[in-house]
């Protein structure tokens, strides 16, 4: 097993598995010196690291701090493939090193311009991610696969036409570099999406022309490949979707069965590969996260409330969101540490994030965060590497 040398539960000094001449290298590998290092050859085939076992220098280099895995992926095509692997986070994990970070899509003042930024769990700003590539858009989605932080189809606006995507881009949180995946079958926005047990689905949405859409579809990582799965049994815009216990859920939105929002839920057996419906679902939802095993929603119509969908009895709890820390009751969820952080649309001077955390003792639940994006959160994915 990585990190245990001759049957010893011994953990190896990252610092020991690397000569001077290699960490120097690993050092001088930014963005202004970009280098190859000497003592690697830059070769998929080649050792990771020179006179180590593999499983060894995999847990050497899985030992580094997150922050300089960039400089890493500099150093050869070998260390590269290696931290872009699922093996890598794996390799993290068993020796309990994972960092999780928040990346947040934030507006600025004057509501011109978008970037995402990078926070760690105590609200210290990383960086900017580097603009991501392809035209302007909105009404796309996003979702976390594998570490890396996918954006997904949307419309964009040209010559005053509006023009759906089936654009995919993938930004690995690793590298910190965007790249293009393969498109959907279908172009889409304002549409629902999930990852399920590894797989990205989207459901729904408006189509080519505005058409609203039944359609749903799957993403393989593995494949680099959408396919076209069962459809609902009515188009549906508008929505929003999460994977829990290894089952799709499509919730609020509209729906040409209803008038107005939707109360129905449609639920995707993955298994099965077939669809069901529940009625009991939110109507308009304004931002919805999946924390542990539970769904916590804002509804339009009570947003000093939160509410939470539990999937083994398909039951929901509401729970009174106090007045502490802003006034404003439009809120956008991030998810830090195992905590539910509620970050405020409109800017008010000494205003402190609120932060609910589901295990603490009754009454105990709710407190004030110094967590904050630097202007309005448009919508935020935790990833942990």
């Amino acid at each position: 097993m990585p990190g245990f040398v001759s049957g010893k539960k011994r953990f190896i000094d990252p610092n020991m598995c690397f000569s001077n001449s290699v960490k120097q290298n690993v050092h001088s590998c930014t963005k202004s010196n970009p280098c190859l290092c000497a003592l690697v050859v830059d070769d998929l085939d080649s050792p990771i690291l020179p006179g180590l076992p593999d499983d060894v220098a995999k847990h050497c280099l899985a030992l580094v701090p997150r922050s300089n895995f960039p400089a890493m992926g500099g150093v050869c095509k070998r260390w590269r493939s290696f931290i872009q692997s699922k093996e890598f986070i794996t390799v993290r994990k068993l020796a309990g090193v994972l960092e999780e970070w928040l990346y947040v899509l934030t507006m600025d003042a004057e509501e011109k311009e978008s970037h995402w930024e990078v926070l760690d769990c105590l609200g210290h700003k990383h960086w900017l991610l580097p603009q991501m590539p392809g035209p302007v858009k909105a009404g796309f989605e996003v979702v976390v696969l594998n570490g890396k932080l996918l954006v997904m189809a949307g419309y964009s606006v040209l010559d005053g036409t509006c023009s759906a995507s089936a654009d995919v881009y993938q930004y690995d949180s690793c590298l910190n570099s965007w790249s293009k995946l393969a498109n959907m079958n279908v172009a889409r926005y304002d549409f629902a999406c999930a990852e399920v047990n590894g797989m990205v689905y989207v459901v729904g949405g408006y189509g080519m022309g505005g058409d609203s859409l039944s359609s749903a579809e799957v993403y393989n990582p593995d494949t680099d490949k959408w396919t076209l799965i069962e459809s609902l049994r009515r188009p549906r815009w508008g929505c929003f979707a999460c994977g829990l216990e290894g089952k799709l859920y499509v919730l609020g939105g509209r729906s040409s069965f209803t008038i107005g929002n939707s109360k129905f839920v449609d639920v995707y057996n993955t298994e099965r590969h077939s669809w069901c419906e529940m009625k009991n679902g939110c109507v308009m939802v304004t931002a919805h996260a999946v924390l542990g095993k539970k769904l916590f929603c804002m509804e339009w119509k009570n947003q000093r409330k939160l509410e939470i969908f539990n999937p083994e009895d398909n039951s929901w709890k509401m729970v009174p969101i106090p007045l502490t820390g802003s006034s404003c009751i439009d809120f956008r969820f991030g998810i830090l540490d195992g905590k539910l952080l509620l970050f405020s649309l409109q800017d008010e001077p000494g205003y402190r994030t609120l932060l609910y955390d589901p295990n603490a003792a009754t009454g105990l639940e709710w407190k004030t965060s110094d967590i904050k994006p630097s202007g309005s959160c448009l919508c935020s994915v935790t990833i942990k590497v």
